[in-house]
């Protein structure tokens, strides 16, 4: 064991040089050492305040005119437009509502079937010819006017959050696909294998368990070479590191608010539709909300322009607007996505020196890679009582959260963390294990 002399000194300065420490403030904290905003984030403290407005004088007094008046209607896409870039991604792609799960199915099964229009040679498809079409991929189809490759197969990740698997499983039954369990390690070889049959991908962009980061231009760009459309799963990174969308080309895309958003309890994921492909976005989950005319009342369905073809029923008006209230942290001068970002990994970073300085040798294993560009913002550490660990740590003012069967998870979250934070998790922590 590492001599532990020192540290806390250290995480001190490192404190006071931080350029995000004063954000800290517009959180409601206490003393515990909160490290479980993975799970859900802390509460911004003008939230509160802004709720209660939201019922007393939107819904108490100006009741159903709010729609109109206070925007509640065109809230779905306004909050959109202010998670988009926090995901790289410009105005009018991201709506608001729903849950993660629900999103999923939705970004899934229309991912599945723009691959099928695709080969059938549909708006927007190559007509097989083994050409480009409009999205940039490959089709890799046979001749001039034959058919496309038979799009049967859906590919999900192996390790994902279970709902994303039992989403995907529903999914591929509805398609009539096969679905194929994945490691992101093995997408490349699986593709270069079976790419002709893959319709679409369904990909974590941090593992819940492990915060491992996976390679999303990467990966994205040996779907599209494969033909393949790929939906990511964006709930551990939105908030915590930069993620691209427009850059990387990514077609669809879900995340929850909850965690690094710190929208609240439950409140609504996003559903983010690249700008060419949302004329051919076609959910099954048809609602009057994204009804081209939704006060037209018609028994046939015609779908609305752009990413408000991402929605369905009425949106839920006190979650949302708690988020929008929320994200207004972003807006503070230097806070921004590559600030959080360096504030992620020395925090990370110091919290593994930490635990290797306190926590005797073998007692407790970090599964979660050392490598910047492969580490997410969480760290988990395998250790063999951990849920009676983790009870323990709680007890004694540190809050992190246990995963089955053996791992303790830590969520450092920028905008509220500090560096001191950190130090007493780890030594806390010691103390535990110790007995």
């Amino acid at each position: 064991m590492s001599e532990p002399t020192g540290l806390a000194g250290e995480a001190e300065r490192l404190d006071a040089a931080d350029a995000l420490a004063a954000v800290r403030e517009r959180f409601v904290l206490d003393d515990v050492t909160y490290l479980d905003g993975n799970s859900l984030g802390a509460l911004p403290a003008h939230v509160p305040a802004r709720v209660a407005d939201v019922v007393r004088r939107q819904w108490g007094e100006l009741r159903i005119r709010s729609w109109e008046e206070s925007g509640w209607w065109t809230a779905p896409e306004r909050i959109g437009d202010r998670i988009a870039p926090l995901v790289g991604a410009a105005a009018g792609q991201v709506v608001v509502g729903d849950s993660t799960s629900v999103n999923v199915f939705k970004a899934l099964v229309a991912a599945v079937r723009m691959a099928r229009e695709d080969g059938d040679g549909g708006p927007g498809g190559t007509g097989g010819t083994g050409g480009t079409d409009r999205t940039g991929r490959t089709d890799g189809a046979g001749g001039p006017g034959g058919p496309g490759p038979v799009r049967d197969e859906i590919l999900v990740d192996a390790t994902t959050f279970p709902t994303d698997g039992y989403i995907a499983e529903s999914a591929a039954r509805m398609t009539g696909c096969t679905l194929r369990p994945v490691t992101p390690a093995e997408v490349p070889s699986v593709l270069a294998d079976r790419g002709g049959r893959t319709a679409a991908l369904l990909l974590n962009h941090v593992d819940y368990r492990t915060g491992r980061l996976h390679d999303l231009p990467a990966l994205t760009a040996a779907a599209h070479q494969a033909g393949a459309y790929v939906v990511w799963d964006l709930c551990h990174s939105a908030g915590a590191l930069p993620v691209g969308l427009d850059e990387h080309r990514v077609d669809l895309a879900v995340g929850c608010t909850y965690k690094y958003l710190n929208g609240g309890p439950g409140s609504p994921a996003y559903l983010y539709v690249r700008r060419d492909l949302q004329h051919r976005f076609d959910s099954p989950l048809p609602g009057w909300n994204s009804h081209a005319e939704p006060f037209g009342m018609r028994s046939d369905y015609a779908p609305a322009s752009g990413a408000v073809r991402g929605r369905v029923g009425t949106p839920d008006i006190l979650s949302l607007l708690a988020l929008e209230a929320a994200l207004d942290v972003w807006d503070e001068e230097g806070v921004s996505v590559a600030a959080v970002r360096a504030k992620s990994l020395a925090l990370t970073d110091f919290f593994l020196r930490c635990v290797g300085a306190y926590v005797p040798d073998g007692r407790v294993e970090s599964v979660t890679p050392a490598a910047h560009a492969e580490r997410g913002s969480q760290v988990a550490l395998r250790c063999d009582d951990a849920g009676e660990v983790m009870k323990r740590l709680i007890e004694r003012g540190v809050v992190g959260d246990y995963r089955a069967p053996d791992v303790l998870r830590f969520g450092f979250t920028p905008l509220y963390v500090g560096f001191a934070d950190v130090e007493r998790a780890a030594r806390v922590l010691a103390r535990t294990l110790a007995g």
